[in-house]
Formats: structure tokens, C-alpha cells, sequence
């Protein structure tokens, strides 16, 4: 996920305020935000925010945070109409400031004159953003990649990239996804010829999954989906979102016309197509719930075939496995890019990055989006390209580039927030770790009944949660028989004392009989005389 902060004169200019997705690790969680304390603290110095393009990792928190930030947003139309949805979403378009800028558009905020610079990505509308000050230029790339063929709007303004390397660029901040990769990254084009062929001489239905957001995919499937002679079927609703918000921008005039779920059960299995959400195993995407058997209209068996047009993102290997498994059970090929050309990256390979440092020539590099390893591997790369200085940040570092030599200057608040339900809480909040600790050891509570001395006037109770037990046990009856011989006989006590012994006392019998360490609660009820 992403959130960059530029400061100048005071003031302060924000790039992108994304999302990124919990894992098995965070049950309950399902979106992981940036913590913008540090900027919270100085919102009446943000200038804007500006988002270089539509992928969640760089607008999904928007409608989560914009309220405690309240500044003005600029982006590009198509980006301005899935932001604009989300907003709608949580009741927030008629207070948010939503600034369209043109593709190539210039706007001055405070001390920071940007201008947004074209380039080509997974998702219409990407762009580096130059952002001019008085100490000198900054082009933050945004995600990109160099593609000849992007079938969805303009190339990568070469031009004007080398225009401002002819200018000067105090620095280049700069995306790292695929610097340990050789070569190109490939061409939409290109996989859209593979799809075609690979598409028509398949029988029985067919489904594909890709990102939702990779419009060039999607117009390439609805291509691929016609020349088989076979109906598209929209399924899953951010699919839906995608395509409405492309179509209202200018883009998919020349999709196919789409069917309705419902209505594509009544067609011949060889005359339909579902491009399907769920590229990633996603527990509630649509290729899931098909591979699972749960969804309402939609069915796939033996002599069918589902594509996934996608990379693994590192993580879902195992959602992603299950699914795949799931459908080869019930007799569905399965295709993946594994062995089989129907994806490219949407980043740039190592000849893609050594040609954008030939055209903008930066003084400094600052690689970003990736992992350690990615931004130690950049650095080397650039400093191979004769770049002076290329340090490696970290979350929270704050890098001075000018004046002088760039210099770490400090650190600032950068941590993490999850999405619980519908509230924000820290990733280390009691009850998200007590929920991790529960999911993986199990839960005991038991209740103590004391009298007005203080003394045991019932047997305690337990209630056990996710904790097996051997056939023909009974695991809770071992616990009270624990509890009982670790509280004082025939007096009383300290009621926090009696409760701090029989939550040992079950936990050491709850270890003892299955080699857990649960969580314990004790309760404590005291009557009245």
C-alpha cells in the first residue's frame, strides 16, 4: 500500500492513500491501512492529495481516511470515477473536493507545481507526477511499466520524460516491483493474440478471472469472447464497477454487449464466457464461490475450463491453491500462467527502468514498491547507471533530497491500522490480538460463583472454544476438577486472587491434556447475603 508524503516551505504534498490486504494471520481483518497520524497532526498544511491511478494500493483508503485528513483530491477521470463511487459508498461525495485533471494536466498546490507525465500500467490513466519546487524537481513515478502496445490509452510520453531529464531531475522516486527481472515485461497486445487462440477451440463453458481493474484485459477477453463466438458474462460485482466506470470515461466502447448471470444459464455451454472476479482465491470472489459450488447462477463441471489470466501475488498461494483444486475435482481444466502466455506484468523490467534513468537522468534515486530486498537491489541498479546517490528508505524515514546532499533527517509515526468490521483500530489492538492468539490456541472462560465470604457456592464453569479433545473425554470436566483442587478449601478469599488461580489452574490442565496453550478468562459472580 501507499502513502507519500512531499514537504516544502512548510507545507506538504500527499501522493496516493491505499490499501492492502490482510492475510491468514489477521483473522477477522480484511484491509490493512497506513497510519497518517503524522500528517493528521498537520492536515491544516496538506495541501492535496493527489493518486497517480486507480489500483487499490493507491486509492482504497481513501474513503476510509479522507476525514481525518480533509483536503482537496486531483486525478484523472477514470481514477476521479472509482474514487467517487467509493465516497458515494460511505456517504462522502458532496463533502470530499474531487478535482479532475486531464491526462498530461498541470496544477500548482502552495509551493508544488505538478504535472502529470503519462505512462502505462495495468489500469487506464497511469501517471508519474513532476512535482516542481524551488529547490528542484521530483518525478514520482507511480506504478508503470513501458508497454508499446497498451490497447488502452496513449503509450509512455517518452518525450516529455526526456524533456524534463533535459531540464534537470533533483531526484526520481521510483517503482522496484520487477528490478530481479530481465528484460521486458510484455505487451497487453500480445497476451490478447494468445487468449484468442487459446479461447477458440475450447468446448463447454468457459470462465476467466483476471484483476477487475486491468481494463485492457478485460476489453482483450471481450475480444477473445466474440471470436469464439460466445456471450460475455460479467460476474462479481467490482467487475461491474470496473467496467460501468470505463465505459462512463470513454474506454470499452467496443465491449460486446454482456449478459446478466441469471440469464446466461439458458445458453448452450459453448456459447458462453464468464469473465469472473476472484484472480486471487479471494474467499468472496466469484471464481471462488464458483469453485466451491455456492454461487447462485453459475456452475462448472467436467469438459469446462477456467483461466486465470494472473499472477500469484505472493500470499495467496494457498487461497489460490484450494481453488484451483477445488475446480480440477469437479473435472474443470484449469489454466494458469504457468506454462501458458496469458498475462504480462504491469511493472517494469530491468530494461524498462534502465531506459526511463537513459530519459530522465535523476541526480538521486529513490527506489520504493517493494520488498527489502527489491529496494536493495534497485539502489545497486541505479548507482550500475551512473546515478550519484540511491538510498534505501524504510516506512516512517524522512529523507531530506535538498538543498545539500540527500540526507536521513529523521523518523515519523508510519505504522499500520486495520479495518475491524467497521472500525479503525491499530494492528496490534488487544482485541485483534487476542483474536490471533484464540484462532490459533482456542478459548476457555470460567465462571466462579462466590457467596458473600467469598466462597465457592457452586462447582465453577467452563465453556470451551476450539479446543479438540479426545474421543471419549471430557476435557471440561478435567478443567473444573483442576480449578477446584487449585482454590482454597472451605474459606474464601481475594476474588481477584481465587481468579487468577483458576485461570492458571485451567490453563495448565488445558495444556497438559492437549498441548495447547489457550486463552483464559475468568468471570467472577458474587452474591449478595
Amino acid at each position: 500500500m501507499n502513502l507519500n508524503l512531499y514537504g516544502h516551505a512548510g507545507k506538504w504534498l500527499m501522493l496516493d492513500l491505499g490499501v492492502t490486504f490482510a492475510d491468514s494471520r489477521m483473522p477477522g481483518i480484511d484491509l490493512i491501512l497506513p497510519d497518517p497520524t503524522f500528517i493528521e497532526d498537520r492536515k491544516d498544511d496538506l495541501i492535496a492529495l493527489v493518486l497517480t491511478h486507480a489500483h487499490e494500493d493507491h486509492i482504497g483508503a481513501v474513503p476510509y481516511l479522507w476525514d481525518r485528513l480533509q483536503c482537496p483530491i486531483y486525478a484523472t477521470p477514470f481514477t476521479a470515477a472509482l474514487v467517487r463511487r467509493k465516497l458515494q459508498e460511505v456517504g462522502l461525495e458532496r463533502e470530499v473536493e474531487l478535482n479532475i485533471l486531464p491526462m498530461n494536466g498541470k496544477v500548482t498546490l502552495g509551493p508544488f507545481a505538478c504535472e502529470l507525465v503519462t505512462l502505462t500500467h495495468s489500469i487506464p490513466e497511469p501517471n508519474a507526477v513532476a512535482i516542481e519546487t524551488a529547490l528542484g524537481t521530483v518525478l514520482h513515478t507511480g506504478d508503470w511499466k513501458l508497454d508499446p502496445e497498451p490497447l488502452i490509452g496513449p503509450t509512455a510520453d517518452r518525450k516529455r520524460l526526456e524533456e524534463l531529464g533535459s531540464s534537470g531531475v533533483l531526484a526520481m522516486v521510483c517503482d522496484s516491483t520487477n528490478v530481479f527481472s530481465p528484460g521486458t515485461s510484455g505487451s497487453e497486445a500480445e497476451v490478447r493474440e494468445s487468449l484468442i487462440q487459446m479461447i477458440a477451440p475450447l468446448t463447454g463453458r468457459v470462465a476467466v478471472t483476471t484483476f477487475a481493474s486491468n481494463v485492457a484485459r478485460i476489453a482483450s477477453i471481450g475480444v477473445a469472447a466474440a471470436a469464439a463466438d460466445r456471450h460475455l458474462v460479467l460476474v462479481g460485482r467490482s467487475m461491474h464497477r470496473v467496467v460501468e466506470a470505463a465505459k462512463e470515461t470513454g474506454y470499452l466502447t467496443d465491449l460486446p454487449p454482456t449478459l446478466d448471470e441469471d440469464e446466461a444459464g439458458y445458453l448452450p455451454k459453448d456459447k458462453v464466457l464468464y469473465l469472473c472476479t476472484g484472480s486471487q482465491g479471494e474467499p468472496r470472489g466469484a471464481m471462488a464461490r464458483i469453485a466451491r459450488g455456492e454461487h447462485r447462477h453459475i456452475a462448472l463441471g467436467a469438459g469446462d475450463t477456467a483461466i486465470f489470466s494472473s499472477k500469484i501475488i505472493p500470499g495467496n498461494e494457498i487461497p489460490l491453491g484450494e481453488t484451483h483444486n477445488q475446480l480440477a475435482t469437479a473435472g474443470v481444466r484449469v489454466i494458469t500462467e504457468k506454462g501458458n502466455f496469458i498475462h504480462v506484468s504491469g511493472h517494469p523490467n530491468r530494461d524498462e527502468l534502465a531506459a526511463m534513468y537513459a530519459w530522465v537522468r535523476p541526480e538521486i534515486s529513490v527506489p520504493v514498491h517493494g520488498e527489502a530486498r527489491h529496494l536493495v537491489e534497485h539502489s545497486a541498479f541505479a548507482r550500475a547507471l551512473q546515478v550519484r546517490h540511491a538510498p534505501i528508505i524504510k516506512n516512517g524515514d524522512v529523507l531530506r533530497l535538498a538543498p545539500g546532499e540527500p540526507a536521513f533527517v529523521g523518523a515519523v509515526e508510519a505504522g499500520r491500522l486495520a479495518l475491524d468490521g467497521d472500525i479503525l483500530v491499530e494492528i496490534d489492538d488487544p482485541a485483534i490480538v487476542a483474536r490471533r492468539k484464540i484462532s490459533f490456541a482456542g478459548h476457555i472462560v470460567v465462571t466462579l460463583v462466590l457467596d458473600a465470604k467469598g466462597k465457592l457456592a457452586a462447582d465453577p464453569d467452563v465453556v470451551l472454544a476450539g479446543l479438540a479433545e479426545e474421543e471419549g473425554g471430557d476435557l471440561a470436566a478435567d478443567i473444573v476438577e483442576a480449578v477446584q483442587a487449585a482454590l482454597p478449601r472451605g474459606r474464601g478469599g481475594d476474588a481477584d486472587t481465587l481468579a487468577e488461580a483458576a485461570r492458571q489452574a485451567a490453563r495448565k490442565a488445558a495444556n497438559r491434556l492437549t498441548g495447547r496453550k489457550p486463552v483464559t478468562d475468568v468471570q467472577v459472580i458474587r452474591l449478595r447475603g
